[in-house]
Protein backbone atom coordinates (compact mmCIF):
# COMPACT_ATOMS: atom_id res chain seq x y z
CA UNK A 1 0.00 0.00 0.00
CA UNK A 2 1.35 3.26 -1.24
CA UNK A 3 1.64 6.62 0.94
CA UNK A 4 -0.35 9.45 0.18
CA UNK A 5 1.59 12.96 0.19
CA UNK A 6 0.47 14.30 3.52
CA UNK A 7 2.25 11.01 5.16
CA UNK A 8 5.66 12.62 3.24
CA UNK A 9 7.87 14.76 5.32
CA UNK A 10 9.25 17.52 3.50
CA UNK A 11 12.56 15.63 2.92
CA UNK A 12 10.98 12.26 1.78
CA UNK A 13 9.11 15.00 -0.65
CA UNK A 14 12.54 16.66 -1.90
CA UNK A 15 14.28 13.37 -1.76
CA UNK A 16 11.14 12.08 -3.82
CA UNK A 17 11.35 14.68 -6.37
CA UNK A 18 15.04 14.27 -6.76
CA UNK A 19 14.67 10.64 -7.62
CA UNK A 20 11.99 11.43 -10.02
CA UNK A 21 13.96 14.00 -11.87
CA UNK A 22 17.02 12.15 -12.16
CA UNK A 23 15.59 8.99 -13.36
CA UNK A 24 13.66 10.62 -16.25
CA UNK A 25 15.87 13.62 -16.76
CA UNK A 26 14.64 14.68 -20.63
CA UNK A 27 12.95 18.20 -19.30
CA UNK A 28 15.28 19.51 -17.14
CA UNK A 29 18.57 18.66 -20.05
CA UNK A 30 19.87 21.96 -20.46
CA UNK A 31 18.35 23.47 -17.43
CA UNK A 32 20.87 25.69 -14.89
CA UNK A 33 19.18 27.27 -12.00
CA UNK A 34 18.84 26.79 -7.77
CA UNK A 35 15.49 27.15 -6.09
CA UNK A 36 15.18 27.48 -2.51
CA UNK A 37 12.17 26.19 -0.76
CA UNK A 38 11.24 28.04 2.44
CA UNK A 39 8.72 25.61 3.96
CA UNK A 40 6.48 27.17 6.75
CA UNK A 41 3.83 25.27 8.91
CA UNK A 42 3.48 21.59 10.16
CA UNK A 43 7.49 21.30 9.34
CA UNK A 44 9.63 24.55 9.09
CA UNK A 45 13.06 24.07 6.78
CA UNK A 46 14.49 25.35 3.44
CA UNK A 47 16.01 23.35 0.85
CA UNK A 48 17.60 23.87 -2.34
CA UNK A 49 17.07 22.07 -5.64
CA UNK A 50 19.92 22.33 -8.22
CA UNK A 51 19.41 21.87 -11.64
CA UNK A 52 22.85 21.31 -13.35
CA UNK A 53 24.47 19.28 -16.34
CA UNK A 54 21.04 17.20 -16.94
CA UNK A 55 20.60 16.49 -13.65
CA UNK A 56 18.58 16.94 -10.35
CA UNK A 57 20.30 17.45 -6.74
CA UNK A 58 18.59 18.90 -3.57
CA UNK A 59 20.16 19.98 -0.44
CA UNK A 60 18.91 20.65 3.14
CA UNK A 61 19.38 24.27 4.18
CA UNK A 62 20.68 27.28 2.08
CA UNK A 63 24.42 25.79 1.20
CA UNK A 64 24.23 28.43 -1.96
CA UNK A 65 22.44 31.74 -3.06
CA UNK A 66 19.54 30.90 -5.09
CA UNK A 67 18.30 32.04 -8.50
CA UNK A 68 14.43 31.69 -7.28
CA UNK A 69 13.05 31.35 -3.71
CA UNK A 70 9.68 29.95 -2.72
CA UNK A 71 7.96 30.51 0.51
CA UNK A 72 4.86 28.36 1.35
CA UNK A 73 3.89 25.95 3.60
CA UNK A 74 3.84 22.32 3.71
CA UNK A 75 0.33 21.73 2.67
CA UNK A 76 0.44 23.84 -0.35
CA UNK A 77 3.87 22.74 -1.45
CA UNK A 78 1.91 19.49 -0.94
CA UNK A 79 -0.73 20.66 -3.55
CA UNK A 80 1.64 22.25 -5.70
CA UNK A 81 3.18 19.22 -6.51
CA UNK A 82 0.25 17.75 -7.17
CA UNK A 83 -0.83 19.96 -9.58
CA UNK A 84 -3.90 20.87 -7.14
CA UNK A 85 -2.05 25.15 -6.70
CA UNK A 86 -1.62 26.96 -9.43
CA UNK A 87 1.63 29.27 -8.99
CA UNK A 88 1.07 32.31 -10.51
CA UNK A 89 -3.09 32.11 -8.47
CA UNK A 90 -0.95 30.65 -5.30
CA UNK A 91 1.10 34.10 -5.64
CA UNK A 92 -1.73 36.26 -6.49
CA UNK A 93 -3.52 35.25 -3.29
CA UNK A 94 -0.64 34.90 -1.20
CA UNK A 95 -0.17 31.60 -0.22
CA UNK A 96 2.92 31.85 -2.45
CA UNK A 97 5.77 34.23 -2.07
CA UNK A 98 8.47 34.48 -4.16
CA UNK A 99 12.29 36.32 -4.52
CA UNK A 100 14.53 36.43 -7.16
CA UNK A 101 14.35 35.46 -10.63
CA UNK A 102 10.26 35.09 -11.26
CA UNK A 103 10.75 33.51 -14.79
CA UNK A 104 12.53 31.09 -13.02
CA UNK A 105 9.49 30.69 -10.97
CA UNK A 106 7.45 29.97 -13.36
CA UNK A 107 9.90 27.42 -15.30
CA UNK A 108 10.15 25.50 -11.88
CA UNK A 109 5.99 24.66 -12.36
CA UNK A 110 5.94 23.84 -15.59
CA UNK A 111 9.16 21.52 -15.35
CA UNK A 112 7.29 19.89 -12.16
CA UNK A 113 3.91 19.59 -13.93
CA UNK A 114 5.77 17.43 -16.60
CA UNK A 115 6.73 14.91 -13.97
CA UNK A 116 3.18 14.20 -12.38
CA UNK A 117 4.41 13.25 -8.72
CA UNK A 118 1.25 11.63 -7.93
CA UNK A 119 2.12 9.16 -10.18
CA UNK A 120 4.76 8.67 -8.25
CA UNK A 121 3.56 8.07 -4.71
Amino acid sequence: MSKTIEEYSLQDLMKLIEEILNKHPEPIRGVTALYQFDIHGEEEESCQLHFQDGGATVRKGKDAPPDCTLKMSLANFRLFLLGKLNGTMAFMTGKLKIQGDIGKALKIESILRQYNVKDHL
